[in-house]
């Protein structure tokens, strides 16, 4: 969350500010904490700024700071921000909700920038993403056929620029959800799911594809020769458990690809799920299983049976109940390459965020092989 820091540069410098990107971190617990250097952009005129730092750039600014970098988002350059922000002031003037005042950015990082801005109506949200993540407006608008208020209002979208104006979700995110929004959110989200024709140009990614993607993974990570010898048998059985889990008789579908709580938004009823850009055509028990990121072993309970209560419902005859025990080791695996396209498609400086994410995924999935 970078809010903050916008806040007390724009109070020192008099007038608007953007933090495009990270620059370095020293010190903490990757991905947390450590002194971390940021590149702000100043969007004023640099004749009305307060400070004269805006007039004249620190001695101690690296030289290759303004080099666009190969995997720099569009959101992380100067051209870039400007251009996200005049897009979205004309798409707010063409759905006649003008903006009343200059957009507030509160995140930004490799995989996301998000920006607030104010209307008559309410907030509305910019949010852009990089080229490797789901058009999220296409995927938003095929599950709002199914169930218009499980997925936010979008205002206005930009496919090629991978941008999307969403309306203001009322609430809290459910990071502490009650039972009733746990079941009643995954219960609709399923429904939807299974009633929603996947958009063209939504990405694949199926267990059937997984074993060569995983393959170039394992190469590419600090394994040692032992966890490299089990994740090379672990990727052998992998097409037989593929076909296991295609035995449990679930459909393929739109998947979310990051179905935790965290991307839930609820102001008491059932939540709003938030977060497309992981979405893609595949197997659902990613979802079911994601429902228990951050949640104690204790409390998985609830998600799961409702899950499988769900999918029993709407696709009868099915078995998401086996579905869930086998598709574990799958889940890990699957993570390990979608990580390991984060790390492709973003630039050195930003990597800190995920550089263990595809080994640590790996790990995880050799530890939950059983018999």
């Amino acid at each position: 969350m970078v809010e903050p820091v916008v806040e007390y540069l724009e109070a020192v410098l008099g007038g608007p500010v953007v933090v495009l990107r990270l620059v370095s971190v020293e010190g903490g617990d990757p991905p947390r904490g450590g002194h971390v250097t940021y590149h702000a952009e100043f969007l004023g005129d640099p004749r009305r700024a307060t400070s004269p730092a805006v007039k004249s750039p620190s001695p101690s600014v690296p030289a290759d700071l303004l080099d666009i970098q190969t995997g720099r988002s569009a959101w992380a350059t100067p051209h870039g921000v400007r251009d996200a922000l005049a897009w979205a002031g004309d798409a707010l003037r063409a759905a006649g909700r003008p903006a009343l005042g200059p957009a507030r950015q509160v995140k930004t990082w490799n995989l996301a920038g998000l920006f607030r801005i104010p209307t008559l109506d309410g907030p509305v949200w910019l949010k852009i993403t990089p080229e490797f993540a789901a058009d999220e407006g296409s995927v938003m608008a095929a599950l709002a056929e199914a169930d218009p208020a499980i997925v936010p209002t979008v205002v206005a979208v930009d496919p090629a620029s991978r941008r999307v104006l969403l309306d203001h979700v009322p609430g809290e995110d459910c990071w502490n959800a009650s039972p009733d929004v746990i079941r009643t959110t995954i219960t609709r989200f399923v429904a939807a799911q299974a009633a929603a024709t996947p958009p063209a140009g939504l990405p694949r990614r199926t267990p059937e594809g997984l074993a060569e993607r995983v393959d170039e993974v394992i190469d590419r990570t600090d394994l040692t020769s032992e966890e490299r010898e089990k994740a090379r048998r672990l990727v052998h059985v992998l097409p037989a458990l593929v076909a296991e889990l295609n035995a449990c008789g679930l459909p393929e579908t739109v998947v979310h690809g990051d179905f935790h709580t965290g991307n839930w938004r609820s102001n008491g009823g059932t939540a709003v799920v938030l977060d497309f850009a992981d979405a893609h055509v595949g197997h659902p028990v990613l979802d079911g299983l994601r429902t228990r990121m951050f949640m104690s072993e204790a409390d998985w309970h609830l998600p799961i049976t409702t899950w499988i209560d769900a999918w029993r419902k709407h696709a009868p005859g099915s078995n998401p109940a086996r579905a869930l025990e086998l598709a574990e080791p799958y889940q890990h695996l699957f993570y390990a390459v979608r990580y390991q396209e984060f790390l492709d498609g973003i630039e050195l400086s930003e990597r800190v965020y995920h550089d263990g994410d595809p080994v640590g995924e790996l790990r995880k999935a050799l530890r939950a092989i059983r018999p």
